[in-house]
């Protein structure tokens, strides 16, 4: 039996978002009270955490597709929007699907 430690998801994320985790869980998931520690706005730490969000949506998302990680990939280094992303990911399936 094999123990996952640290689950794909996370394993994924740079240590920064890890750490904003944290302090997200510790500070029972106030944004007003990640404003503060953060010294930052409000619509600052919740645009952080929306792209958190996206990240580990993407990380779900990971399937055996070099491709589609790629595009994936691009889009949690922010070469690439998401929905840039999203778009190109969904297009790619579609060619496959009509070319099978």
């Amino acid at each position: 039996m094999t123990i996952e430690l640290v689950p794909e998801w996370m394993a994924g994320l740079e240590e920064e978002d890890v750490t904003f985790i944290k302090r997200f869980v510790l500070s029972s998931g106030s944004l007003k009270d990640m404003a503060r520690q953060y010294e930052v706005t409000y619509p600052t730490v919740r645009l952080r955490l929306d792209r958190l969000i996206q990240k580990i949506q993407m990380e779900e998302e990971k399937g055996p597709e070099p491709y589609v990680d790629f595009i994936k990939k691009l889009a949690l280094n922010d070469k690439l929007d998401f929905e840039t992303a999203k778009l190109i990911i969904n297009e790619y399936r579609k060619e496959r699907q009509d070319g099978a």
